[in-house]
């Protein structure tokens, strides 16, 4: 076969995860929502279950799909079904406040409004790995990544820098011949946490989008076309030449798009990459509710667009109407995630915790009951 570099390694692994979320995402249509019942037809009991084995129901993020797929695919030996659909994080978190799914995924953390919504128990939202958000493009004879900043990513993102030549974009990339090819934006037009991280980086940095567009899942587009997914817009990318758009890094690399390198606080130019992602998390607060954000981190080594992703499950599942087998698996999950599962994520180029995070997450894990019983996560 001849020898493959890491990224040929990284490519080979990555549309298999992908192709395989869509397989867990028809498991999911297949099974509809989860039941109150445990698989045998027992209701729930009193008591937290012995067993782990059992099949769990997510949905949400786009953003962390290879990372849920590649964690369920572990833990299948184990007697654990994880079927997941990326939906967007948005409507995971609908789904999980309306009890269809046992957990949600979401990339920010959950806001006032989101906890308005969720009545059937406390949620607990723990942070399970990080990602870099990247600025990919599709422009013909521009091998190396191009150097943006956030008021030039906001300019061409709300209509302004129309042409790839333009003097916003050429002044910051001298020695580069830009082509004068029109840019096409790219954007979700779904309920996204990709979007969230991505339009708070941009109104950090950009006071005309601040004022104009503002930060959230979804937002009203000065300009460009919507695709649903990480996986649409990399889709609408890779097809119409001279185009932009924000897709994770996993969809990048899947598709060998050209991503930027983008200016973060400390004035470097940073491109997404593994490292430069993990230090967008170190030495950040966290809160008592671990609603960490790691974007436009002050860290000189961080890239500026990355994101945290959460799992968002009930403090007690059981008394959320979770059966007790279902609750164990899904302990057993959260418990993989913040153990062996942080071990894997690099060979999708997803960053691990920190050790502090890290830690405190198991803390939030170890806090998981079925019926006021301990689950022992974490």
């Amino acid at each position: 076969m001849g020898n493959l570099t890491k990224g040929d390694l990284l490519r080979s692994r990555i549309p298999l995860a992908l192709a395989a979320v869509a397989v867990l995402a028809l498991a999911v249509s297949a099974c509809g929502s989860s039941s109150k019942k445990s698989s045998t037809g027992s209701s729930s009991s009193t008591s937290a279950p012995t067993s782990a084995g059992g099949t769990i129901n997510g949905a949400g993020s786009t953003f962390a799909a290879p990372i849920y797929q590649q964690w369920g695919n572990a833990l299948r030996s184990q007697g654990v079904t994880v079927n997941y659909q990326p939906v967007g994080s948005g409507a995971g978190v609908a789904q999980f406040a309306a009890r269809t799914v046992d957990f949600g995924a979401s990339d920010p953390a959950l806001a006032p409004a989101d906890l308005k919504t969720i009545k059937k128990g406390q949620p607990v939202q723990i942070p399970t790995a990080f990602g870099a958000i990247t600025v990919a493009y599709n422009l013909s004879g521009v091998k190396a990544g191009l150097k943006l900043d956030g008021k030039a990513i906001a300019d061409i993102f709300l209509g302004k820098v129309k042409s790839w030549s333009s003097p916003e974009i050429a002044s910051l990339n001298p020695g580069i011949k830009l082509p004068s090819q029109s840019i096409t934006v790219i954007h979700r037009s779904d309920e996204s946490g990709t979007t969230k991280g991505f339009t708070s980086f941009l109104a950090a940095h950009s006071p005309q989008w601040k004022s104009q567009v503002g930060s959230d899942k979804t937002v009203k587009w000065p300009t460009g076309t919507g695709a649903k997914g990480n996986d649409g817009v990399a889709g609408a990318i890779k097809q119409q030449a001279g185009a932009v758009g924000y897709v994770e890094q996993a969809y990048a690399l899947q598709n060998k798009f050209t991503t930027a390198s983008v200016k973060n606080r400390a004035g470097r130019y940073v491109a997404p990459a593994l490292g430069s992602t993990t230090a967008a998390g170190n030495g950040i607060k966290v809160p008592a509710d671990l609603g960490i954000s790691i974007i436009d981190s002050p860290n000189p080594a961080a890239y500026p667009i990355a994101s945290q992703t959460f799992v968002i499950v009930y403090k007690d599942s059981c008394k959320a109407g979770v059966a007790p087998a279902t609750a164990r698996a899904l302990s057993r999950f959260v418990s993989f995630a913040l153990g062996a599962g942080q071990n894997v994520l690099g060979q999708l180029e997803y960053a691990k915790l920190p050790a502090p995070i890290l830690a405190k997450a198991k803390a939030a894990a170890g806090t998981l009951t079925c019926n006021g019983q301990p689950l022992g996560a974490g």
